[in-house]
């Protein structure tokens, strides 16, 4: 019991801790290369996709995504350091004509473009999206998310990667709605 408690004390301090620099709803951190694989083999991305990685880091979505699946991809990130960091990144993967990084603030991104959305951010950065996710991405679009989901939209597919999951959703057509789960 007492483990478990300790548990749930220290997960609510690091969700709470995530938005303690201005500005941040997440802090950094950077998503292993097996997951960046796995999110990017389940929303089965390949050279007709457009990736947008909604708080991008130090763009290992987009570059991979680019160098590996033949996508272009497109990083957006509110830490200035980063944007550099993965631009510079980009160019010795040579994929810099194949991505692009974005200083800003993933709520007011325009995402109209993208086929392919991921996510590493937490339960209340997720939950402000989905509207955003559902108005603005074209019907068949993909949405994944490694470790946490969408509330109640109901997953199109789950993976397990190592301790964690990863989730894929599929933008409906205008009229339709995102299946819910039960709460």
């Amino acid at each position: 019991m007492k483990q478990i408690l300790v548990g749930l004390v220290l997960g609510s301090l690091v969700s709470l801790g995530c938005g303690a620099i201005p500005g941040q709803d997440v802090r950094y951190e950077p998503t292993s290369m097996p997951v960046v694989r796995a999110l990017l083999e389940l929303a089965e991305v390949g050279p007709q996709d457009l990736v947008y990685d909604l708080g991008s880091g130090d763009g290992r979505i987009p570059i991979t995504a680019a160098k590996e699946f033949g996508a272009r991809g497109v990083g957006i990130e509110i830490d200035r350091a980063l944007v550099t960091e993965a631009q510079a990144k980009a160019r010795e993967a040579g994929v810099e004509d194949k991505v692009d990084f974005k200083l800003g603030d993933m709520y007011a991104a325009d995402i109209t473009s993208a086929t392919v959305v991921t996510l590493f951010l937490h339960p209340g950065p997720n939950l402000k999206l989905r509207e955003k996710l559902r108005s603005d991405l074209q019907a068949g679009a993909r949405v994944v998310s490694y470790v946490w989901d969408m509330g109640g939209w109901k997953p199109a597919d789950v993976r397990q990667v190592g301790e964690h999951r990863i989730f894929l959703w599929r933008i409906p057509s205008r009229g339709g709605t995102i299946s819910m789960q039960r709460q």
